[in-house]
């Protein structure tokens, strides 16, 4: 099976540009930081981390339910760093995707095969993750990392 999708950009002012998805979504707002723009909404760095971050997000609750786990909220923060490559650009040379969720580990009995499976079903993370290095992380909800 193969779709299409497709946001259109329309020019603002400057480095503003807005987003329409289309099906009555809201526009977003995007602009470039300063010195560029005004930061007048996220960045295209940040919309990119959202991207990835909420697709890594979703496929991890997906996953938890498929086992009929309850993870309890889920809670994620995503990162990019941004550096010079050898030609002097700026570009997104790393991304991290931290994900915590409220249960406890020791209360999830399918865990290992979660952690084991989730990344797979992310569309965008698993797409980006082929041009953009990107490590995940996962924490429960007494802070032990049991993934990352």
């Amino acid at each position: 099976m193969t779709e299409t999708h497709s946001v259109t950009l329309r020019q603002v002012e400057n480095f503003q540009f807005s987003h329409d998805y289309g099906g009555g979504l809201p526009a977003l707002i995007s602009d470039e930081p300063p010195p560029l723009g005004a930061a007048a909404g996220p960045s295209p760095v940040q919309i990119l981390l959202s991207a990835v971050g909420a697709c890594m997000s979703s496929s991890f609750n997906f996953a938890m339910r498929k086992y009929r786990e309850t993870p309890g909220a889920i809670s994620t923060t995503a990162t990019a760093t941004v550096g010079r490559d050898e030609a002097n650009h700026l570009r997104v040379q790393q991304l991290e995707i931290a994900i915590h969720f409220a249960a406890e580990a020791a209360n999830i009995s399918h865990l290992p095969r979660v952690l084991e499976q989730f990344e797979a079903f992310c569309t965008v993370g698993a797409a980006v993750a082929r041009g953009i290095p990107t490590r995940v992380s996962v924490t429960d909800g007494a802070g032990t990392m049991v993934k990352g």
